[in-house]
Order: C-alpha cells, then structure tokens, then sequence
C-alpha cells in the first residue's frame, strides 16, 4: 500500500501499542514525523575486510558462514551468552550476543552472515566481536540496509531500537508514492540543484553506495539540504505572512513628527544620543510614522541605552495623543523603569502610572480608571497589564522590556487592548542572528552595540574556588574605598528550599566570618516581594554595602557604586546568564571587575564558557558563542514561547540555512503567492512548528 505523511505510525506494520507509545513520546506519531527525523549519524558498513587482515581495536564489517554456534550459560543467574564462530577463507572471528538468547532461533550452523562491530581479543583467544550488528543476506532485501553499505544510525526510542527505526524507515520509504508531490517550486529547486521530495527524503535515510561519509555526517549532501531547507522554508513563510499581514493592517491614528513633537523629544532628553542611538531612534520613529502598526525589535547589550529610545517613541505617541504600555518582567524592574521615566518627564505634563502585582485596593482601583479615561498617558507594569480588567482609551503604543521572558501570546494580548499600537520588543540578551530570524523573523530589528560614553570597561577574571581569599580581598578593598559589592550564588530553581538554605548559609558565613564589619543582605526568589523591594532600596541607598544573591538580580538593579561582583560556581551558569549578571557592575565612573569562582575541574564546556566571558564584554560575540555551546533551545530555556519545534534542521549547525530560507521564502511569496510551498505553510505550520497560527 501507499502510505502519505498523514499516516498515523501505529497503522504500519510492526508498530504495536507498545511501540507505537514509545515512538509518540520521541515526537513521531505519523509517516511524516519519522521521515522527518534523520539519523544521528551514518556509518560505513560497506567496506568488507578479510577476517585474518583484522586487529584488535579496529570496527570492521566482515562477511562469512557460522561454522559452529550455541548457548553458554554464566555464573549471573539468568544471564546467558550465544556464541558463534563465523570463517571466512582467510581467518575466523567468534561473535558474542551478550543476553540475547534470541539468537538461537536467527543463527544456524551454515548460516551466511555479515557482522559489523569493534574487534577485540581476551587473552589468548582469536578475535571476537561483542554484540555485532548482523544480517543474513540472501533473505529479504530490507533484511540487507544493517550492514554492507553506509547506515543510518537512529537516536533509540523507548523499546523502538535503531535497528527496528531503520526496517520501519526503509519500509515507509518503499510505499511511498513515485509522483509524492512536492511542494518546493521547480524555479527553487533547479537554482540550488536540489533532487525531488521522495529522493531526497529516500537518500537522506538510506545514502547511496559512494556517498561521502563527512559530508553525511555534516548533513551537506544534496538530500539532506533540500529536507532541511524544506522546513525552514515552511516556517520562513509562515512569518513571512505574518510580517505581511502586519503590514496590511491600518492604524486609526498615525503619529505625526513636527517641531513640536521634536521640542518634547528634546526636553526629555538628559543627554546627547550615541551614533547607535540615534540611528536606533530614526528607525523607530520612522516605523511610528507609517499607516501600519510597528512591529521592531530593539537589540543592545547591558548598559547601551534601549530604555531612553523607548522614552522618546513614547513622548512621540504621547505629543499624537496616545497611550503607551511599558512591560517589564519583574517588579523591581518595572519599578526602576517607572522612576527613571517619572524623573525624565517631570517637567512635561504626563501623567505616569505603574501597574503590578503588588499594586493593590484603592490605588489599583485609580490606576486602572485612569487608564480607561484615559487620565494616565504611560503606564510601567508587569503581567499585571494584561489582566482582563486593565483597559485603554487610546493604547497606541506598546514596549516589552526583556521580551525572551514572556511568552508570545502575553505580547499578542497587551497588543490587543490598544488601537492596533505600534509595538516595540526590547531585549538586553543579545540574540545570534540565527535566533532572530526564527524567535522575531516577524520583527523588523535595530541593534545598539555602541556604549555611551562614561560607561567604564570590566575586568573580569577565572579562579578556582581554592582561591576564593583573593576574590574576598578584592571585594574588601573596594569596601573599604566606600563602594559596594554583590556575591551571586546560584540556584538550580528560585524556589528550591535546599538551594535558598546554601545561599543562606554563605550569607551568614561572609556576615560573621569574612566582612564582620560591613553591612550585608540577602536577596533570593523565595522573599515576598516587599522583601525583596526593602533589600534591594537599602542596597540602592547604600545601607547595604554587600549583596548576597542569586540570580533575580540578573535584571533590576542600577547601583552606579556597586564595582565588584564575584559569581559563585561560575561553570553552572550560561554565558548570557553570566553576562547579564557582570553586567550590574561597570555602570558608574570607577573601574569594575567581575570574579568568576569555579569548581575545578570545570569541564570542557564550563571552561570554553568561562575562557569567552574573560576574553571579551561584547554580549553580541557572546551570545554567538553561547549558541554554539549549548544550543538554541537552553539559551533561552527550554520552555521559551516562540521558540520552533524543528524536525530536520539545527539551528546551531544550519544557521546559514536559515538565512537563506529567508531571503528564498520572500522571493516564493513574491513569485508564487498561492503556490504549493504557501499552501502548506498556511495549512500546516501551527501543528508543525508548534506555535500560534500565521493567521
């Protein structure tokens, strides 16, 4: 029978109940997913070696007929061993299947087989192979894909083998369909030399004799390309959409930019702009200038001024008559911004508000009217802003502080409270390209790299924790020149009662043993929010000089005196985490350092993390290089709303597939509007990509 991509895995052949549910839980319910999942690696099982010419250590594919065979018991109760010894003319090899009394009833005497396996000798023995991957040719011909060519080899699933997913592979492959339409366009595929869909997805499975092994295994032959390019493309299109169903819509109010819009720009304005800025800014008050909604996002590293481009598109929206939302992701952030914002407009005539959890009774009640009189022209807030009682009289403008901290959807509702308002994401996690073109590829993106002037550079130094006491005499010298310190200790999770009761501990350890004469606190995740805000104002006040924390202060606090950081098991962290973190010193005019204490050994992927962090403060080499290390999904957590789920493609490995799926998903919307590849991106790309419609 044919089979399409629709066809559910547990009506094939072979897929029981039992298989079936372990295959769901890898993420393969049809045809179409298992296709859509490679190998993780090919082997070359082609190349047959006589049996004499074989070495100890060597992993080789030997052919040749069983000449005796036979079950051995052992001393452990219940474990058995089948033996086999296979001759060919040159030599023989014993074959050993550890606990696979199954064996018995697959290998005879005189019974021809293929092994592939790693050869070794015990004492003085002749050569054997431990549980070698076998076939028996001459039997059925997808009894031969195991050995004798190069194999796939499959990441297993629950009981479902790597050999039971490469017979389950190959047998789909054989039903489907010869004319299996294809939806790339022939214009597409003849530019980049790319075989049909069925060859492709047959030749990336099952390779053909003399394919090149390091090309199949970088995943660069044509095959592989054309399947991993196909779902990029998909997903490319699908915000292409929605980048073009964005540019459709119309806003009822546009923002008009005259001199009396410019001479409010310019009260609020503390300081001269940056060149980046400045540039920044001109993209934004362009896109506020048009008839359709903005929709950017605002990239700059720790410090590089994204909050004073967002004041001015605000007092932009304001001047027009326009509400402004400004979320941030914590209260304390939220907070901070609210005062900073209070303290630039005070000499213009806005009314600022700021809406969190914390708010509460009688002021909440006036913040919330206000906003829907339309009283209040800027509201700060958390979540709190998208709660079902907060209403506008004239949203026109929405900014997300720290956008990869909430989910799409949480953007997509505060967005609907307004006039279609202009929409501008800011993030100070500097993001790889590749990750922008797939977590904001419906964003237009401007990007601060430039620090303004007065920010001084941190030194930022690697030590083993046995050297924790020049750490400690580095932070005592910038207390005792008045200035004040934070120690980060890290924490698997905010709420983990045997991670808060460490970080505890260390803070009592420091208060008595090590700074006795200064004053210190400790700020974690588990203190109620008037706690924390108490901790962090005494901090901010300077009646603190040292701060114990974990990682909630990742984001939040501004201490221009704060000029040391010492971090705490520094390998258990990411590179963006850690930058975040250094990030909260260097922010006034005194030299600052940051110390990274590290548990030898710290591994090859902590210290590659911790050599990166010392070696450069441009978050943007950073983020790159966090990708690289750790891979798309735990730079931003794994639980990251926007975040696609990819079947083929690797973000780390094919980034510049995905640029290319770009520019060729513009030219297939462009070139073929209601053509195959948009068809099945409108139709397929929530389920597939697992995230919210393109509409």
């Amino acid at each position: 029978m044919n089979v399409t991509l629709e066809t559910p895995l547990l009506s094939l052949k072979g897929v029981g109940p039992k298989r079936g549910a372990d295959l769901a839980q890898a993420g393969l319910r049809s045809v179409g997913d298992l296709l859509a999942r490679f190998p993780l690696r090919y082997e070359d099982r082609a190349r047959f070696r006589e049996m004499a010419g074989v070495r100890p250590g060597e992993t080789v594919t030997v052919a040749g007929t069983v000449v005796s065979c036979g079950m051995r018991l052992t001393r452990r109760a219940g474990f058995k061993l089948f033996e086999a010894v296979v001759r060919d003319p040159s030599g023989a090899i014993k074959a050993i299947w550890l606990n696979q009394p199954f064996m018995a009833n697959v290998v005879a005497r005189g019974t021809d087989i293929i092994l592939y396996g790693p050869a070794d000798r015990r004492d003085t023995g002749p050569l054997q192979i431990t549980n070698p991957q076998y076939e028996l040719p001459g039997r059925r011909e997808r009894d031969a894909i195991h050995t004798g060519r190069i194999v796939p080899i499959y990441e297993k699933a629950g009981c479902a083998t790597c050999r039971v997913q490469r017979a389950l592979v190959y047998d789909v492959v054989q039903q489907l369909p010869g004319d299996a339409a294809d939806v790339l366009p022939a214009w597409l595929r003849a530019e980049m030399s790319l075989p049909d869909w069925r060859t492709a997805v047959a030749e990336a499975h099952f390779p053909p004799a003399g394919a090149p092994l390091d090309l199949l295994n970088a995943f660069r032959t044509p095959a592989q390309v054309r399947v991993i390019l196909e779902e990029f493309l998909l997903f490319q299109v699908g915000l292409g959409l929605r980048r073009r169903s964005a540019a459709a819509e119309r806003k009822p109010l546009v923002p008009v930019i005259d001199d009396r819009v410019r001479a409010a720009a310019r009260a609020a304005l503390p300081f001269s702009l940056t060149g980046a800025q400045r540039l920044a800014l001109k993209d934004v008050v362009g896109d506020m200038a048009r008839p359709a909604p903005m929709q950017r996002l605002l990239q700059g590293d720790v410090g590089a001024g994204k909050t004073i481009v967002a004041l001015l598109a605000a007092v932009v929206a304001m001047e027009n008559g326009l509400q402004v939302a400004f979320m941030a992701p914590t209260e304390i952030l939220a907070e901070q911004h609210h005062q900073t914002i209070r303290r630039l407009l005070a000499a213009r005539p806005y009314e600022v508000a700021l809406l969190t959890g914390s708010t509460g009774g009688a002021d909440r009640r006036r913040v919330l009217d206000a906003l829907a009189s339309g009283r209040v022209q800027l509201v700060v807030g958390t979540h709190a802003l998208v709660q079902e009682a907060v209403a506008f009289a004239r949203l026109g403008l929405v900014v997300v502080d720290e956008q990869h901290r909430f989910g799409v959807m949480q953007r997509a509702v505060l967005t609907r409270k307004g006039w279609n308002p202009d929409v501008l994401v800011m993030t100070a996690t500097p993001i790889p390209r590749t990750l922008a073109l797939t977590l904001y590829g419906d964003l237009d993106v401007s990007v601060i790299r430039e620090l303004p002037p007065g920010r001084t550079p941190i030194e930022t130094r690697a030590i083993p924790q046995s050297r924790r006491d020049e750490a400690h005499a580095l932070v005592r010298r910038e207390l005792d020149a008045g200035r004040q310190a934070y120690i980060v200790y890290p924490l698997v999770e905010e709420s983990s009662k045997v991670d808060v009761r460490a970080a505890t501990e260390m803070a009592d350890h420091l208060a008595s043993e090590v700074f006795p004469e200064y004053r210190l606190a400790l700020l974690h995740g588990r203190l109620r929010p008037e706690e924390k805000d108490r901790v962090m104002r005494a901090f901010a006040a300077g009646e603190v000089q040292v701060l114990v924390s974990t990682t909630v202060i990742e984001v939040g606090i501004d201490v221009p005196n704060a000029t040391v950081m010492v971090i705490e098991h520094a390998e258990r962290f990411g590179l963006a985490q850690l930058h975040q973190l250094r990030g909260r010193v260097g922010r006034g005019v005194q030299p600052s350092a940051c110390v990274l204490l590290y548990q030898e050994p710290a591994g090859e992927t902590g210290a590659a993390r911790l050599r990166a962090l010392v070696e450069t403060t441009d978050g943007f080499v950073l983020a790159e290089r966090d990708l690289e290390l750790r891979g798309p999904g735990d730079v931003f957590g794994t639980r990251q709303s926007g975040m696609p789920t990819l079947r083929s493609g690797d973000l780390v490995r094919d980034r510049g597939i995905m640029e290319q799926a770009r520019r060729l998903a513009d030219l297939a919307l462009d070139r073929e509007p209601e053509g195959a590849l948009v068809a099945e991106a409108r139709r397929s790309w929530s389920g597939r990509f697992g995230l919210a419609s393109v509409g």
